[in-house]
């Protein structure tokens, strides 16, 4: 059985301030370490980088210092959790901004000339935990979870990461009982690391 190791990314950007996507983080990464799993923890917002403006930018081998030692965690673990809200139908800029400075070219990717790119980031898999306000299934149904697919299929499945799951948290505002389902599972899910 391989060991894993986990990545929490908490990627809302007022984290740390009570948001229910910062409940649900807290419970995942705590159950995935009661399990004796290895656990780190990236909270975006407490990280400094500049949003990559230029094509030179993007492919210059040197990484803002947080990019790099965030780099350091997604080569270390075997698993990576994302907990982010959707905002406006999609991810949140700080998330966005993140993923374009992380998913370098010779990090998460290859581009062997005049071949098909080569996906570096192999071996690992990853979950997307994302809340919103409205029910999940409209945004499954009407939206057809358009900004989730995109991520799943245009930047981690480009890099290799796979399965990647997804967990779409509706109605963050509901019941008590209904948020205690959603802090159930993702204890049961941190619990083995998926």
């Amino acid at each position: 059985m391989i060991e894993s190791k986990v990545l929490v990314i908490r990627a809302h950007p007022d984290a740390g301030h009570g948001h229910f996507g910062d409940a649900l983080a807290e419970r995942y990464a705590d159950a995935a370490g009661a399990s004796g799993l290895e656990t780190r923890v990236i909270t975006l917002n407490q990280l400094d980088f500049p949003l990559i403006d230029s094509a030179s930018t993007w492919r210059a081998p040197e990484a803002p210092a947080d990019i790099e030692r965030a780099q350091n965690d997604i080569r270390w673990c075997t698993h990576m959790t994302f907990f982010y809200p959707l905002w406006l139908g999609d991810m949140p800029a700080l998330l966005k901004g993140f993923l374009e400075q992380v998913m370098r070219p010779d990090f998460a990717f290859s581009e062997p000339e005049g071949k098909m790119p080569v996906k570096m980031l192999t071996g690992r898999s990853a979950r997307l935990v994302v809340t919103m306000g409205m029910p999940a299934f409209v945004y499954r149904a009407f939206y057809r979870a358009h900004s989730v697919k995109n991520l799943r299929r245009n930047i981690l499945l480009f890099s290799g990461v796979k399965p990647v799951r997804t967990s779409l948290v509706g109605m963050v505002e509901g019941s008590d009982r209904h948020r205690q389902k959603w802090l159930d599972k993702m204890a049961r899910l941190g619990s083995t690391g998926r």
